[in-house]
């Protein structure tokens, strides 16, 4: 399997990196191969343009400023995405990455009676979100009603793509987390990458 593997976070030495890392090693160790875009490094530019945003709902999307990252969506055949969830949201480079390069014609069709739109990423079987959060579970799914995951499965990967294997795998409470604590959340995410 081909995976796009989609790391957000500005600090090349974060725990997302790790996480990144140690998939990406799993993955490969298993057979995959994995297509690493680190947004930051790749500085990617996470705001959607004036001529993007006026060709939205034209009969010929603009995509041409997001094609390479275009390219590489659609030459995968698997999304693992990792990131942290800061306020409950996506960093807002994530977010840009969605708004650009999940687009009209690329990840979804407008419906033209105006219904629902059309998924168009069949490509993409497998879509996995490895993610912190600052909060606890409790606040972070009782208080806040997860929004980050409602997001992902309800939202981008059920409005994209059909029949998609969707995983959220999420280290809580980061902020307090122990060394031991992270470790074991690194050995969790190897084993159940292992399964892909």
């Amino acid at each position: 399997m081909r995976i796009l593997m989609v790391l957000a976070h500005p600090l090349e030495d974060s725990f997302a990196a790790s996480v990144a890392r140690i998939a990406k090693e799993t993955l490969e160790a298993n057979g995959h191969a994995v297509d690493l875009l680190d947004l930051y490094r790749e500085d990617f530019d996470p705001r959607l343009s004036a001529r993007e945003r006026g060709s939205y709902f034209s009969d010929r999307y603009d995509s041409s400023a997001a094609a390479s990252w275009i390219a590489r969506l659609r030459a995968a055949d698997g999304l693992v995405l990792v990131f942290p969830q800061w306020w409950f949201n996506f960093p807002a480079i994530l977010k840009g990455f969605f708004d650009r390069v999940f687009a009209p014609g690329v990840a979804f069709d407008h419906d033209p009676a105006g219904g629902r739109i059309v998924p168009r990423l069949g490509n993409i079987k497998l879509f996995w979100a490895l993610t912190t959060t600052g909060s606890p579970w409790w606040v972070v799914h009782l208080y806040m009603g997860n929004p980050v995951g409602r997001l992902l499965k309800r939202g981008i990967a059920a409005f994209c793509g059909k029949g998609l294997d969707f995983r959220m795998i999420s280290l809580h409470d980061m902020d307090r987390a122990t060394e031991a604590k992270r470790k074991r959340h690194l050995e969790r995410v190897g084993a159940l990458v292992s399964r892909i």
